[in-house]
């Protein structure tokens, strides 16, 4: 067995071809970025796993531009009908906001995701793809990371990278050469997890029976499949728990699926654990290497693809050297807090799912039925409003001097249906080029902004993209101007920002608001964010690709 002289040199090599490492690469490929992304299984997996993709998600599938085909592949926007243990229907989430342009909730088959998420790997040429490879080692200095992988064969290779990204899953080979441990808490409670290759239940949402003998989630998916996930008992060992009579004698008890065939059973002990830290020098975390979570608010994968999304775009600016240093260390800093809001979500509805007695079932379920009678409190309910949105407390960001709940610096901008001057209709990310941008919302932007100032802002790496209300029909200037269609700029937190101008970041989150007759001052913090795209090699068509 020789070790060969090195096989490949990128800027970005990433470890792990799951949903984040393979969203990842999308987004490292649209930028430019030459990127090897090493997997150790010959293709992306066969098994279902997650199933659920939310709207924050989906946004950054419309970033990597695949949000129409993965549109295609999901049953989107469904609910959640929580039940008493005699199935009495106790409350209801059935989202119908869509703040960021899609449907909050989506199920579908990880599979077909993986597969297409790898065909959008196939249009970048820059990108190279190394299945059936497994890190066997690294090294890093000031200049990079270099890494020793091998294959089926035993074949060794040399990779050299600028930066390096795990998402080598929940037992990180990477995390544990870094010592990095995790703090957080392992579940006793262990789930038996059941996919059906087809149900017989026509229920288009899920069914959480909040049964404290036995807690079970049934969970819809595209293509009439379905899943059920059984909370086990304490004296019930896997190889019981697993066997086709028990898993047949669970499903009869909440549902028409008895008889229904088998994808795949299995048996998981949940966990709500973070790295306790996510970067050392040039190398990252992200997803489950960097944070483990519960199922049960559907969000581990979800907070995986995030982390793409924050890690993505700095990397491109870094490797471009057109920031400093302290960019990528905001990666965490961002992303680290809401990660944990979303395991403190999780356990909060395990607690709803998984009441520890008859009498806090009982209690739970008479609060939640008497906030029903209220409007506001039975709407934050159904519409997910419970849901930490995504927020930065610190960053990559300037404070707009506003409160913590009153201000929307740090926080992802909604994306309304915006209309152009020819009366075209897009989402406002399809109308927004891939760079910094400064949003001008107010009823008349093309008066307020001079062509100098758009000129300077262009020269610091920002475009210049108007915004007016509802209520005002768009007028070009120097630039181009939009209409707010879905009044999600006419809400009382984004209204109280009219006649200012938004510094967005290419992740699309608020990094600073200035009032209008202060867009000029805006030039700095926009260079800061690093000067926009680079040329991006051609990439091959997604069809083709496919």
């Amino acid at each position: 067995m020789t070790v060969n002289k090195p096989a490949a040199r990128a800027d970005i090599a990433i470890v792990g071809a799951g949903p984040t490492g393979l969203t990842l690469a999308n987004l490292l490929g649209g930028m430019g970025v030459s990127t090897i992304l090493i997997e150790r299984n010959m293709a992306t997996v066969e098994e279902p796993r997650a199933v659920s993709i939310d709207d924050e998600s989906m946004r950054t599938m419309q970033a990597i531009g695949l949000a129409d085909a993965v549109e295609g592949i999901v049953a989107r926007g469904y609910g959640s009908r929580y039940l008493s243990p005699r199935q009495k229907l106790f409350l209801t989430v059935e989202p119908t906001s869509r703040d960021y342009g899609f449907d909050k909730r989506n199920a579908f088959q990880q599979p077909e995701l993986e597969a297409l998420l790898r065909a959008g790997v196939n249009r970048y040429p820059h990108v190279t793809q190394m299945f059936g490879w497994e890190m066997q080692s690294f090294s890093q200095d000031s200049d990079g990371v270099w890494l020793e992988i091998r294959d089926t064969d035993g074949a060794i290779r040399r990779v050299a990278a600028r930066y390096m990204v795990a998402c080598d899953g929940g037992r990180s080979p990477t995390r544990a050469k870094l010592s990095i441990e995790l703090a957080g808490s392992t579940f006793a409670e262990r789930w038996l997890i059941v996919d059906l290759v087809r149900t017989e239940n026509r229920f288009r949402h899920t069914e959480v029976y909040c049964d404290p003998a036995r807690p079970c989630i049934s969970l819809p998916g595209p293509h009439n499949i379905r899943r059920y996930e059984f909370m086990l008992h304490a004296g019930e060992d896997e190889k019981t728990a697993t066997e086709e009579a028990f898993v047949r004698n669970l499903l009869a008890q909440v549902g028409p699926d008895r008889d229904c065939v088998f994808r795949r059973v299995r048996v998981y002990t949940f966990h709500a654990r973070v790295a306790t830290r996510w970067r050392e020098n040039n190398v990252f975390l992200a997803g489950d290497a960097a944070h483990l979570s519960p199922p049960f608010a559907g969000q581990g994968m979800n907070s995986g693809l995030r982390d793409a999304h924050n890690l993505g775009w700095k990397l491109a600016e870094a490797v471009r050297g057109a920031v400093p240093d302290t960019v990528l260390d905001s990666y965490e800093i961002e992303r680290k807090p809401h990660a944990w809001e979303m395991i403190k979500l999780a356990l909060r509805m395990g607690r709803v799912m998984m009441p520890d007695n008859a009498i806090k079932a009982f209690v739970t379920r008479a609060a939640f039925r008497l906030l029903g009678a209220y409007p506001p409190a039975r709407d934050y309910f159904a519409q997910m409003r419970y849901k930490p949105k995504p927020r930065f407390a610190a960053g990559l960001m300037w404070s707009d001097g506003r409160s913590e709940n009153s201000t929307m610096v740090g926080r992802l901008v909604p994306q309304p249906v915006v209309e152009d001057t020819h009366l075209r209709r897009r989402l406002l990310d399809q109308v927004l080029p891939d760079q910094p941008v400064v949003l001008v919302f107010d009823e008349f932007p093309d008066r307020l902004v001079s062509a100098n100032s758009v000129r300077l802002l262009q020269e610091a790496g920002a475009e210049v993209i108007g915004l007016t209300p509802e209520w005002i029909n768009p007028v070009d200037g120097s630039f181009s101007v939009y209409r707010d269609v879905s009044r999600l700029f006419s809400v009382p937190q984004m209204k109280s920002y009219l006649g200012h101008a938004l510094l967005l970041r290419r992740d699309r989150y608020i990094a600073a608001a200035v009032p209008v007759s202060l867009v000029d001052s805006l030039h700095e913090k926009a260079a800061a964010l690093g000067a926009g795209p680079s040329s991006a090699p051609s990439a091959v068509p997604l069809a083709a690709a496919l």
